[in-house]
């Protein structure tokens, strides 16, 4: 590898080139702090509500003809809070910064925003390769699909059958979507794999009421298991689609490198956080509430149907043909539509703030590679793993690794070169459940699963419980290979 120049002058060479990146970075920063602020906006909304709702019985605020009435300063506190909603709400702040600032202006600002290549239209050339925002609306789509009735009724009866042969108590079912789900990941994607594990722990875990510790334990095992759970394809997780091409790994290649390591991690981490709740775990009860059941029989054409559906959309993923996954997505709106008696109401405000959280990620994120490119080249095998870790957590696994994928040195055949791309790839896996905005998938467990959490999840609790079954992620993607 060849030397390279030292780091800060190059840093400090291209902000005199082009000082607005050094602002997109600041800007990018205030979006992070955001993120980990967000409970305390949501906090402040609840406490605002209370007193309006007060107000409201008290007939001291008007309301309208069917009695309803809210406190705009809390709704706007509510649209601070919403995680989710974070990086689209700065974004904006992107967006005004580009039009104001000289020589960018509306045209450069709108060419950007649309493309999310500001290389490309900073050289004024046309943007290379697909859309970048084509992963937001995949998000989008299947996770929208993924969380329909039938898909719901087959994933709750596969895992109950599983459950049964471990004896069909709370603590089986727990460990059971904590392990089938990520790993079925690697077939379905991730976020497919994210959206139906969170519903079922919704339904047949949380709704047990369990303390605090044991939820913010079982969502970080869900966030990390999910990010590891997804590389035994190469196709179906952000961060190795984002290399698989570049790099000519076939299926086979990622399996042989991550796949026997994620499972070995997914299954040695759920045993050890079992072992920790292993008291509160046996004691807990199922109630009717969680048990399985629908009131009428889905048929088996039905189901069909929508797997088909998710299998297409995720073809047109892997084609990057945007404008037939959107048809997928009319067709799969007309058949719920056409079969309601076998559907339940379509959940889009969730699979709608999750995109809007990954479109404000591309724009923010693609431009923060003239620091983060730098930084990845001068290190070694164990310096790249831990910087990799690092990075996702703040900046999305899959940002990470596309990076990553541009570095030449990193594109050439040779061992070297093959140990840093297992570093890079490594801790990008292993830190994708270290935050929300670690790993793409991540903001529809969330969304699930916040009401679940009072006032919202609190960015440092999670980091803070993730961190075990990211270590010993790390290990296996170490030792076993």
């Amino acid at each position: 590898m060849s030397p390279q120049p030292e780091l800060w002058p190059q840093l400090v060479a291209v902000v005199e080139k082009d000082a607005f990146l050094f602002a997109a970075s600041i800007v990018f920063a205030l979006a992070i702090v955001h993120a980990f602020v967000a409970p305390m906006f949501a906090r402040a909304a609840h406490r605002l509500e209370t007193t309006h709702e007060e107000a409201v019985k008290a007939g001291r605020v008007p309301v309208n003809e069917r009695g309803q009435s809210s406190d705009f300063r809390a709704s706007l506190l509510h649209l601070l809070g919403e995680v989710e909603a974070v990086f689209g709400i700065w974004t904006f702040v992107l967006f005004g910064l580009l039009i104001a600032w000289p020589g960018k202006g509306w045209e450069f600002a709108c060419r950007y925003v649309e493309s999310g290549d500001y290389a490309a239209v900073q050289a004024g050339s046309a943007p290379v390769g697909p859309s970048k925002f084509i992963e937001p609306l995949f998000v989008f789509v299947i996770m929208a699909l993924a969380s329909a009735r039938p898909i719901m009724a087959l994933a709750a009866r596969f895992v109950g059958a599983v459950a049964r042969l471990l004896g069909d108590t709370p603590v089986a079912r727990w460990f059971v979507i904590l392990t089938l789900p990520p790993l079925f990941g690697s077939l379905i994607t991730e976020p497919a794999a994210m959206t139906i594990g969170a519903l079922l722990l919704s339904t047949q875990f949380y709704a047990l009421k369990p303390s605090e510790r044991l939820k913010y334990a079982t969502l970080a095992l869900l966030f990390v298991n999910v990010s590891v759970g997804g590389a035994l394809t190469n196709f179906a997780a952000p961060p190795v689609v984002m290399v698989a091409a570049k790099w000519g790994w076939s299926s086979a290649d990622v399996f042989r490198q991550f796949g026997e390591a994620a499972i070995a991690s997914i299954l040695l981490s759920n045993v050890a956080y079992l072992l920790v709740f292993r008291k509160e775990l046996m004691s807990l009860r199922p109630t009717a509430s969680t048990d399985e059941g629908s009131p009428a029989s889905i048929p088996a054409w039905v189901t069909s149907v929508h797997l088909l559906l998710m299998v297409w959309t995720v073809a047109m993923l892997a084609g990057h043909h945007p404008i037939l996954m959107v048809g997928g997505f009319l067709v799969f709106l007309a058949f719920t539509v056409a079969t309601p008696q076998w559907q339940d109401q379509i959940r889009l405000r969730g699979p709608l703030l999750v995109g809007f959280f990954l479109a404000g990620l591309v724009v923010l994120g693609g431009t923060q590679g003239w620091w983060i490119s730098p930084v990845l080249v001068r290190l070694d095998e164990k310096a790249l793993m831990a910087v990799s870790v690092f990075l996702t957590a703040f900046n999305d696994n899959a940002a990470i690794t596309y990076l990553a994928a541009q570095v030449p040195a990193l594109s050439v055949s040779g061992p070297i070169a093959d140990a840093l791309r297992h570093s890079v790839l490594s801790g990008a896996l292993a830190g994708g459940g270290m935050t929300v905005i670690a790993n793409a998938p991540n903001p529809a467990g969330q969304s699930i699963l916040a009401g679940h959490f009072g006032d919202g999840v609190s960015p440092m609790k999670l980091a803070l419980w993730a961190l075990g079954p990211t270590l010993l992620a790390l290990a296996c993607f170490v030792f076993i290979r």
